[in-house]
């Protein structure tokens, strides 16, 4: 079975530390959001794992492999900004880490526009980045991530950068992709709405150096509604977790 064990993981830049002997679990399947406020490390964290970043201590181990800095293996990255190559169509970019697997241009073709499908851009496979809007350029991000079929699927605020209406899509469209394909995913937000309509876990963070303030089990059943966000479980829990981060902040 699928398993992330991140283990004591340690990180200083310039002096000043960021996160201290930081250790969480993902098991198969589960869908946990690293939410706090910003610059706390949530990012840095994200980097380390997927090694972007390199750790001044502790281990990262994936399925159980120990993968502490290193990339790609069973890793897929999902982006503030799309990050897509702006001289590669949409179909291009969703197959290239398939290309840079070694997979054939038949089948990496063919899987990138199963998940264009997906993500609801097959119209857009020929078409440039500067030629999508913000949110398509997120799908196109989106469906990269899941072509390359990781086990661990690694979320830096992707809906960070966009309108409110554009964001509350493409959560939808998130929850949607991830229920038919599920994968272990380790979503970085500091919108506690956000965290609570996608996770099944949440882990709040303090200000920096970022510890963990308290563990949720988010108890709202699968499949999420847009309306579950008026539910008064719901603000209640969102206005428990508002308290916990202001008072952190204000200590």
């Amino acid at each position: 079975m699928a398993h992330l064990t991140v283990s004591n993981i340690s990180k200083s830049f310039a002096g000043l530390p960021v996160l201290v002997e930081q250790s969480l679990e993902v098991q198969e399947g589960e869908f946990v959001a690293l939410l706090g406020p910003s610059g706390c490390g949530k990012s840095t964290l994200l980097q380390i794992i997927n090694g972007l970043v390199s750790a001044d201590s502790g281990r990262v181990v994936l399925d159980g492999k120990d993968i502490t800095g290193r990339t790609g293996s069973g890793r897929g990255m999902v982006f503030q900004g799309s990050d897509l190559f702006p001289w590669r169509t949409a179909l291009e970019n969703v197959a290239f880490g398939l290309e840079v697997m070694g997979v054939s241009k038949a089948e990496r073709t063919r899987r990138a526009m199963h998940y264009l499908h997906m993500v609801g851009l097959d119209g857009a496979a020929d078409k440039w980045p500067h030629q999508l809007s913000g949110g398509m350029q997120q799908r196109v991000g989106i469906a990269r991530a899941f072509c390359i079929q990781p086990s661990l699927l690694l979320m830096d605020e992707p809906f960070g950068a966009l309108d409110v209406q554009t964001r509350d899509i493409l959560q939808d469209e998130l929850v949607r992709i991830w229920e038919a394909e599920r994968k272990m995913v380790l979503f970085v937000t500091h919108g506690i709405e956000e965290a609570l309509y996608l996770a099944d876990r949440i882990l709040v963070f303090s200000k920096r150096p970022a510890h963990v303030l308290k563990e949720i089990t988010v108890p709202f059943e699968r499949p999420r509604r847009e309306d579950m966000k008026l539910a008064p479980e719901f603000l209640e829990l969102r206005r428990e977790i508002s308290d916990l981060l202001r008072h952190d902040i204000k200590a």
